[in-house]
């Protein structure tokens, strides 16, 4: 090796260690905690078959069972500071006793963070098979399992509200392939990190032949230039990128990067889902037998020997619960979680497994309640589960824009009672009522329109209010409109006349003003023509025209006439359905001729 990359260092695709380049191969036989330790012994030892050390460049020491004394790193592999820090992580000492000592501590750190675990992540599945919900992309037939099976699944994104198993289904993928695992948040990694992760990616699968998939949660958090960096490596397929977000992906990934990923969307967990969820955690949850009548909070809630930790290696083929949990109530030591306690989590939970699993962690710890529990006990526990879930509202992400455009089209439908329980939904979860107002003034110039010409002063006197007075009072207003609107007659004439307006003005921008209606404020402009004609209107006791619309549109016609319905649909199965919910099961009093005729207006 040239004196010049002597000195280079490089990473270990095993433990990810800097070790220098010359010394890889020591570290990789010897050091590395990811490697099998070698069974020590006079046969085995690699220094005995060095040639002899001049007694200076060695001290006395005592030689150890586990094997001769001799059997020490190098002094040239790293610094003093790595080679001590490298010592002490792996137990890579040669003296028996600081081995046993030092191997033992990684196996006690990590019980104690498994220990500090929620519930939600100690109970991850750690199985594909035991992955609950998203059957549309983990059953046998799906698009996911057949790129799996056939060894292709390349970068995708997951798109899910929180709590639908984005992050568990990826590390249960990453398992199933044999792949490597590299969990990274957006909320905290830079391109640094990404460009580390993606060095160490390259090592091990030239060293190695193992992929590395790059799990990106909050992915939308990075900004356009920062998803710019996973071009190149998943061009190379140096990396397989998975990325999570609950934003639209259309809108927050950058379109180069999108194209290059699938989008799979996963869906808000259905009760059964959660109910199934709930069940088999209970049943995880549930302490063993013990012999000597006692249980401990370890044995409640899972040990680390039974339930590894998220970013573990180790490979078992024992699942995380049984795939039959027994029917509800599984386990007598859980007398405070009932079924009716059991209903409210999966109904608080909306569909978030995280939150359903939150709250169950909650009733297991509560106090166990007389047998059988009082209904006053019952209730105050619900109580206490309803004030611990959070509105489940995002202003700034795709519910607000659903939850908008549900309140309009209530209104324009005239369904005032949907209408006023989507105004609900947003005012109770925190939305700002200005916003809401705002809306509804569009709403009442497109859809109630010339029907009611008062819907648009009410409509801007109740985005006074709110802006003036402001919450709570203003939800008062807000009522009154959307009522007032809901009910109003409804017409778009003025909103579709405009449209086919724009299309008319699109086809040609430069159609020159009629000379009759053109402005004439000099004496050269009324020499030229401009004004001429003009009829002033309010002079004339009879109705009078001029040349309103340039020659080519004269005959155009883009408001219509009230009642006009060309271009109206006809659905007799729409009709039938309003006439039995909406016109209690009445005949709509705009048909024509005998009812079910099915004529065309």
């Amino acid at each position: 090796m040239s004196a010049k990359g002597k000195g280079k260092s490089g990473t270990c695709p095993i433990c990810t260690r800097l070790v220098r380049a010359e010394n890889i191969n020591y570290h990789l036989d010897h050091d590395c905690p990811g490697q099998p330790e070698p069974v020590a012994g006079p046969s085995t030892s690699k220094n005995a078959s060095k040639p002899p050390v001049a007694p200076i460049f060695t001290t006395p020491r005592k030689t150890s069972d586990n094997g001769p004394s001799g059997s020490t790193l190098p002094q040239h592999i790293g610094s003093p500071s790595t080679k001590k820090r490298d010592h002490a992580e792996s137990g890579a000492s040669s003296r028996g006793p600081k081995r046993t000592k030092t191997t033992a501590a990684p196996s006690t750190t990590t019980a104690r963070l498994q220990a500090a675990a929620p519930l939600a992540e100690r109970l991850r599945p750690q199985e594909l098979e035991d992955f609950i919900g998203q059957k549309h992309l983990t059953g046998a037939d799906s698009l996911l399992m057949n790129l799996m099976r056939g060894g292709s699944t390349g970068s995708m994104i997951f798109w899910g509200p929180p709590g639908c198993g984005k992050t568990t289904l990826a590390r249960l993928m990453a398992r199933k392939t044999g792949a490597v695992f590299r969990e990274v948040s957006a909320t905290d990694a830079g391109i640094g990190d990404i460009r580390a992760i993606v060095e160490e990616a390259k090592g091990t699968l030239v060293l190695q032949g193992r992929k590395t998939v790059l799990f990106l949660d909050e992915v939308h958090r990075f900004n356009r230039a920062q998803q710019d960096i996973f071009l190149p490596y998943i061009e190379q397929g140096q990396i397989q990128l998975i990325g999570a977000t609950t934003e639209n992906p259309s809108f927050k990934i950058n379109g180069a990067l999108l194209s290059r990923c699938r989008v799979f969307v996963l869906e808000r967990l259905t009760d059964d889902d959660i109910s199934e969820i709930i069940d088999k955690a209970v049943q995880r949850a549930s302490p063993p037998s013990n012999p000597a009548g006692h249980s401990s909070a370890s044995s409640t809630f899972g040990t680390p020997d039974t339930l590894l930790p998220p970013n573990s290696s180790q490979d078992s083929s024992s699942t995380l619960v049984s795939s039959q949990p027994p029917p509800f109530p599984t386990a007598p030591s859980h007398p405070s979680l009932t079924p009716r306690i059991k209903h409210s989590i999966v109904s608080l939970s909306l569909g978030d497994a995280r939150t359903a699993l939150s709250l169950l962690e909650l009733v297991l710890s509560a106090p166990s309640p007389p047998s059988p529990p009082p209904a006053e006990w019952e209730t105050k526990l619900l109580d206490d589960l309803r004030r611990s879930v959070s509105t489940a509202y995002d202003r700034t992400g795709d519910d607000r824009y659903d939850l908008i455009s549900a309140l309009h089209k209530s209104v324009r439908g005239s369904h005032a009672h949907a209408a006023l329980y989507w105004l609900a939904r947003m005012l109770e979860g925190g939305e700002d009522p200005v916003y809401v107002a705002r809306r509804m003034a569009v709403c009442a110039s497109e859809d109630i329109g010339l029907a009611d010409n008062h819907a648009l002063p009410l409509a801007m006197a109740t985005l006074q209010a709110c802006q003036l007075i402001g919450m709570p009072e203003c939800r008062i207003n807000l009522a009154h409109l959307v009522s007032y609107l809901s009910e109003a007659p409804k017409s778009t004439r003025s909103y579709e006349g405009y449209n086919r307006a724009v299309e008319a003005a699109k086809r040609d921008m430069t159609l020159p003003v009629p000379m009759q209606i053109r402005n004439a404020p000099t004496g050269m402009m009324r020499n030229m023509g401009y004004g001429e004609g003009y009829r002033y209107n309010p002079d004339y006791a009879h109705p009078v025209t001029n040349d309103y619309l340039p020659a080519q549109l004269k005959d155009a016609v883009f408001l219509g006439k009230e009642g006009d319905m060309t271009g109206k649909e006809w659905h007799e199965e729409a009709l039938r359905r309003w006439e039995r919910e909406s016109n209690g099961g009445r005949d709509w009093d705009g048909r024509r001729g005998e009812s079910g005729s099915g004529n065309v207006m």
